[in-house]
């Protein structure tokens, strides 16, 4: 039977390489968009899948943010490919890049509620359906995407950095409770990674912060891709943050 998975998040930058990787691996794939900017590239992804891999894919309308519309979202993959959710990659997040003081409250509010709830909400309602058809020789499997900025902290980023350390107690806790009903959580902290965001800064600025880098470079979109697909390849594995950071922190 086919595989489905759902990724939120997936459709630019380090998203778009998970969900092309899930496609790779089998996976019929679900993604979800926000506003008609991110539609379009969802639509995009969407298409490079099924034309490169032959996989089915569904975008949905969801803000992740909101638990109801978390609901829609798990509710349109099951009336599409049935009530058994084989892969769930919580990857949505956003930044401020703000100071402390000066940051709005509403503007941190929506960071935690992006970058940590959304994950506790699509768990929440994808729990269930994995609980009901995995076990030992079945694993289901989330992944859940953090950062570096989770495991030390980061000058202007604190509500950043609040969200992704939730992201990996969370996933450490989820992975204690469901490890002996076949299911595994897992955690990818991605390290400074080459997306539009880093391609538009001054190249001057580019090469010092690759200098920052023990490897001496900034890593690619495809060293998270491969994480995730060691994860799902891993049935041993639960509970772990996996960082590809090219040594820029040290676990």
């Amino acid at each position: 039977m086919a595989k489905t998975a759902i990724i939120t998040g997936g459709s630019r930058g380090i998203g778009k390489a998970l969900s092309l990787k899930l496609g790779e691996l089998g996976y019929n794939v679900v993604i979800n968009y926000r506003s008609p900017s991110s539609k379009e590239k969802s639509e995009a992804v969407a298409k490079e899948l099924e034309e490169k891999y032959h996989v089915e894919t569904l975008i949905v309308k969801a803000d992740v943010s909101i638990y109801e519309e978390c609901e829609n979202l798990v509710k349109a993959t099951i009336e599409r490919f049935g009530d058994k959710i084989d892969v769930l990659v919580n990857n949505a997040g956003i930044t401020n890049n703000c100071n402390w003081i000066d940051i709005k409250k509403e503007a941190y509010e929506k960071v935690i509620a992006t970058n940590l709830m959304s994950f506790m909400h699509m768990s929440h309602l994808v729990l269930p359906y994995m609980v009901n058809h995995s076990d030992k020789d079945h694993q289901c499997v989330i992944v859940n995407t953090s950062s570096v900025g989770g495991m030390t902290g980061v000058i202007n980023q604190a509500d950043y950095c609040a969200a992704k350390s939730g992201v990996i107690g969370l996933s450490r806790a989820l992975a204690l409770e469901y490890a002996k009903k076949g299911i595994r959580v897992n955690v990818i902290a991605p390290g400074m990674i080459m997306t539009d965001m880093l391609r538009g800064v001054n190249q001057d600025e580019l090469h010092a912060l690759a200098a920052t880098i023990p490897e001496g470079y900034i890593g690619d979109v495809e060293d998270i891709a491969g994480a995730l697909e060691y994860i799902l390849k891993a049935p041993y594995l639960t509970g772990q943050v996996i960082s590809p950071n090219g040594g820029f922190v040290l676990q």
